[in-house]
């Protein structure tokens, strides 16, 4: 699939700062971090990164609003987009060396996200989607997985910040579904497990608590490979909602039905 001029924008944006963030995860013990929240930090190489995606992408597309993660929404009073940015998604992995850490841009236009782009700069992986056209690694198309079964199936989740959701909840689910399945993983990034669902690697995720640039580019990349992509009320609301529920077609009843009901 060739890109459009759109992707190749959001890809020039996340090179770029995807090299200043890997110099920086080489430096990490001299960065100087903050906290947003509990267990919630924001470091230099966050504002540093989205500064960077910030200038590439308002040149290309001055039309176009920009809202981040660190810097809230910039730009003109009536956009004809919006791009959603993620510079640092995994910042406690990384400032903690772990190398599992990601860059997340999508952009929306007329209330819907029409591309997205989850971009690993360590392992060098490029995920990303426009709507209508699939979903990529690459340039190898994506699909979910097609397990039936989910005493073989690997699925992904995450723990909410303290006072952002439920973690009691969060914590008995994990439980519920590690025993009925192969097993339950969490490793710190909403962007990259939405990637590994619609690359196969997992075949399913759920989180709650999350904000629209943890799962804006994630959510329509796992769509865009075949996966069926809800909130945790079975609707539409992700972003509102600050939850979401994904699997392959042939698995996300039961695997809805698991994590809800129990």
């Amino acid at each position: 699939m060739r890109r459009s001029a759109l992707i190749n924008v959001m890809v020039k944006a996340a090179d770029k700062a995807g090299r200043q963030l890997i110099r920086d995860f080489g430096d990490v013990e001299h960065l100087t971090v903050s906290r947003k929240g509990p267990a919630d930090f924001v470091s230099q190489a966050d504002r540093r990164a989205e500064r960077i995606i910030h200038e590439v992408l308002t040149e290309a597309r001055p039309e176009f609003a920009f809202f981040g993660e660190e810097s809230g929404q910039t730009g003109p009073d009536e956009p004809e987009g919006r791009w959603i940015v993620d510079p640092l998604d995994g910042t406690t992995n990384f400032l903690h060396g772990l190398p599992h850490w990601a860059i997340s841009i999508a952009l929306e236009r007329a209330g819907g996200i029409v591309a997205g782009l989850v971009f690993d700069p360590l392992k060098d992986e490029l995920f990303w989607a426009e709507r209508g056209q699939g979903a990529y690694l690459g340039s190898r198309q994506l699909r979910v997985s097609r397990k039936e079964d989910l005493a073989d199936s690997l699925f992904a989740s995450g723990m909410p910040f303290k006072g952002r959701g439920d973690q009691e909840t969060t914590m008995t689910e994990i439980e519920r579904v590690a025993f009925a399945s192969a097993g339950v993983r969490r490793f710190g990034s909403a962007a990259l497990d939405l990637a590994y669902v619609a690359a196969g690697r997992y075949d399913g995720f759920w989180e709650r608590g999350l904000s629209a640039w943890d799962i804006a580019a994630g959510a329509l990349i796992a769509n865009e490979a075949g996966g069926r992509v809800t909130d945790l009320s079975g609707g539409e609301k992700i972003v509102s909602d600050r939850s979401i529920i994904v699997a392959g077609p042939m698995i996300y009843d039961q695997f809805f039905d698991l994590v809800t009901k129990g």
